[in-house]
């Protein structure tokens, strides 16, 4: 199967757990209906991207009222589903708490077949462009990058911050990945400046198709993500890309489409690895 359509579901996420839920739940079935193979949701769709909110909103993996309604959905609409992101609580065998950014996958029907932990952190300070976040503050970093065999081919996984390190989409390439998924939300400052810039770049680095989900921006929030979330195929070109504001788009893809590009253009064949390598310790 190399032709899928992917459903972009760009949340207004609010400081309110189970009307965000709601709202995903609303936009997988809204994908199902108009025919989706998978659905994308937004980095942390089910909290504001704060902090303290991390701490509050976080759930168990085996414990997740949101996770659950995903999983339900997924099964009732036999849909794909990438659930963006949540914070993640993990108690470990000390008792000590850590708290991830995580991504899961759900299959059609429902079960988790996979997750990611997103390893690099967003600790930024820009006081002339008023941007400052400190993620490590709250959140532990993963230590695993994620491709996945699905009936759709090899898919990669990270999010937001992942996205400007090349060495992780490039591992995900070489592992088989045809299409990497970045769940993020960007802020204002450097969306405007780089969320493009970086999808194009990443999947013409490694001749793939690119995709970023962000929330819609909520003026309500101490965070504004920066929205826009983008389709971008292996030759960057930007097939989609939403505005600021709450949206639910769709874009077909054809992966036969990576082939041809790789095989046009061997960027990918041409690499020197008798001279270099990307080699992950995991």
């Amino acid at each position: 199967m190399t032709k899928l359509k992917l459903a972009l579901c760009q949340i207004k996420v609010a400081d309110n757990k189970e009307q965000n839920v709601e709202k995903a739940v609303e936009m997988i079935s809204t994908s199902a209906d108009k025919n989706a193979d998978i659905a994308v949701l937004p980095e942390m769709f089910n909290c504001p991207f704060q902090n303290d909110k991390f701490i509050e909103y976080s759930e168990e993996e085996e414990n997740s009222p949101t996770l659950e309604a995903i999983s339900k959905i997924a099964n009732e609409k036999n849909i794909y589903v990438l659930a963006g992101s949540i914070p993640e609580k993990v108690i470990g065998e000390d008792s000590k708490e850590k708290i991830y950014n995580t991504s899961f996958f759900f299959d059609d029907n429902g079960k988790i077949i996979a997750k990611h932990r997103k390893m690099h952190l967003f600790d930024i300070d820009i006081p002339e462009k008023g941007v400052h976040s400190k993620e490590s503050e709250v959140i532990t970093p993963g230590d695993k990058f994620s491709v996945i065999d699905t009936k759709f081919g090899k898919i990669g996984m990270a999010l937001c911050y992942d996205v400007r390190f090349p060495e992780l989409a490039m591992l995900m390439a070489l592992n088989g990945a045809k299409i990497l998924f970045y769940p993020g939300a960007f802020t204002l400052v450097t969306g405007a400046a780089h969320w493009e810039l970086l999808f194009k770049s990443r999947a013409v680095d490694n001749q793939v198709f690119c995709v970023g989900v962000s929330p819609a921006t909520n003026e309500d929030l101490k965070y504004h993500a920066y929205g826009h979330s983008i389709v971008v195929n292996p030759w960057g070109d930007i097939l989609i890309e939403a505005g600021s504001d709450e949206n639910l788009l769709f874009q077909e893809i054809d992966l036969e489409e990576v082939d041809k590009i790789r095989e046009e253009l061997p960027t990918l064949k041409n690499r020197r690895s008798d001279l270099y390598k990307i080699d992950f310790k995991g």
